[in-house]
């Protein structure tokens, strides 16, 4: 939320650029949401501030992370003004020209990417060119430095060019290197700016880098890339000189994907530490002096100048209640599942209390119509079978029982994870059964737990075997060795067992 505060506004003679700010904010803001710039949700006003609720930027500005980073190379700064052209070629589509584009007005959110922020000085000339000479030295273009000379979108293309030049190295593109200081005055800058095209031939950059930021400083506003009326698609006005197209037709963007670029899709040069306020002073953020405008007083002619502030960009403020609905019922939901998942696991818990489970917990099988995706399970491991859960814990366990167990391997590698298998015996369904957990102990717990209980459970059956001969004197096959001979009566004595569906 930005807030203004009424009081320093009138100190200042600001209501012209407050209203406007929200103005162009509406402007911007309505309609197709543009991910490149800071739009306005609504505006509302208390008894002494006027409050803005606009897109959260966290990640500080380019100034600040350009004092803090250093210049930035080629390819980093193609990442910027990639992000920002498509910024500009939505304000310009709505006949917003911005006349304030530098590093410090470029916001990044917190996953680095960036917007165009603070629209007080911005202009709509959908029916009229402005004529006032407006912005920020160093970037303001011949046009508007000019007096008495109509211009419109052609002046942003100006000043991008020299924001580039200023995050390749440092400094504005009027900085003469020869001087003491290394600057010109104002009046020189200016005189340069209206006569002069800048030559950037000793300045260290690439040709189709130089060549781009060249032709974004002509002078001349017919010889200046974006200015020269091609690819012009919304409605086409004699004056308008928006024209992004051939801006992003350059050589140097050659290797942009714009539709990456607009789904944000590629990875930005600096992600914005979490936790942190990205800027140069965090005490002066929002920090004032109370005793500049403790004289000022608020009138009710003063509140009647801001009697139409008030305004809800319907569509985003539609898009924000669905959101906050949606995470709420989303939160609800995981609740009521974790509740149910605990009750369960309270239930296994009391059930296996004073019973014979071996091992329990989350483990991952390898599933799906061609056994091609890891499908999350609740096992449960006896000595004489396992059961998996569905991961709701909701519906009838898949049985595997040990008899039915040719062998389990040693661990190996399967679709990149390390896996136990289980090779399934003659007749089943599968032919085997891989499980893994990414928890590599608890992954050797289950495969230790899993030969075990396999063993086991042969040495009971063959055991078992041993008896069955004594009691019910089954003849003895030659053909068999002494040790499979209790297997292949158990077979025999498992046959009369009524067999159970094992869902594997």
């Amino acid at each position: 939320m930005k807030c203004l505060d009424k009081k320093r506004i009138k100190m200042k003679q600001g209501e012209t650029l407050a209203l406007n700010e929200r103005i162009m904010l509406s402007l911007v803001s309505t309609g197709q949401d543009c991910p490149f710039i800071v739009c306005m949700t609504y505006a509302f006003q208390s008894s002494d501030k006027l409050c803005f609720i606009l897109d959260l930027m966290n990640g500080g500005d380019l100034h600040y992370h350009l004092s803090q980073h250093g210049i930035f190379t080629e390819s980093e700064m193609m990442f910027y003004a990639a992000e920002v052209i498509l910024g500009l070629e939505h304000m310009h589509s709505r006949f917003v020209v911005y006349r304030d584009l530098k590093p410090a007005n470029i916001l990044l959110d917190e996953n680095g990417h960036a917007r165009v922020s603070d629209f007080g000085l911005a202009c709509d000339f959908s029916r009229r060119k402005p004529h006032a000479s407006v912005g920020t030295h160093g970037y303001m273009a011949p046009e508007v430095l000019a007096k008495g000379v109509a211009y419109d979108s052609s002046a942003d293309w100006y000043s991008f060019g020299c924001m580039l030049y200023k995050l390749l190295k440092g400094h504005s593109p009027f900085r003469h290197p020869k001087t003491k200081s290394g600057n010109k005055d104002k009046n020189d800058v200016e005189k340069i700016v209206i006569n002069h095209d800048i030559e950037l031939c000793d300045a260290g950059l690439s040709p189709k880098c130089q060549d781009l930021i060249e032709r974004l400083l002509k002078h001349d506003v017919q010889n200046r890339i974006g200015c020269q009326g091609r690819g012009v698609t919304l409605r086409k006005l004699m004056y308008a000189s928006y024209s992004p197209q051939e801006v992003k037709e350059h050589p140097f963007f050659a290797s942009v994907d714009w539709q990456k670029v607009y789904l944000q899709r590629l990875p930005p040069p600096i992600i914005p530490p979490r936790g942190e306020v990205n800027a140069a002073d965090a005490f002066d953020i929002g920090n004032f002096d109370d005793d500049e405008v403790k004289g000022i007083k608020l009138t009710e002619s003063d509140n009647e100048l801001y009697k139409n502030f008030n305004i809800t960009i319907s569509e985003r403020w539609q898009n924000e209640i669905a959101d906050t609905i949606f995470e709420v019922v989303n939160q609800d939901a995981d609740k009521a599942e974790s509740k149910k998942r605990t009750k369960f696991r309270t239930k296994l818990s009391v059930d296996e209390k004073d019973s014979d489970v071996i091992i329990h917990g989350y483990i991952r099988k390898l599933g799906g119509p061609f056994t091609s995706a890891w499908q999350t399970r609740y096992g449960k491991l006896y000595p004489s079978r396992l059961e998996l859960y569905p991961e709701s814990l909701n519906g009838k366990p898949e049985l595997l029982f040990m008899d039915q167990i040719e062998d389990v391997t040693d661990l190996q590698s399967v679709k990149g994870e390390n896996s136990i298998v289980v090779k399934l015996k003659e007749g089943l369904k599968d032919a085997k059964l891989i499980l893994t957990n990414q928890d590599e102990i608890s992954l050797g717990e289950w495969h230790t737990s899993l030969r075990t209980a396999h063993r086991v459970s042969c040495e009971l059956l063959q055991r078992m075997g041993r008896k069955a001969i004594k009691i019910y004197g089954v003849n003895h096959d030659p053909m068999l060795s002494d040790n499979d001979r209790p297997t292949s009566v158990t077979k025999a004595f498992m046959s009369r067992i009524p067999s159970l569906d094992s869902g594997i």
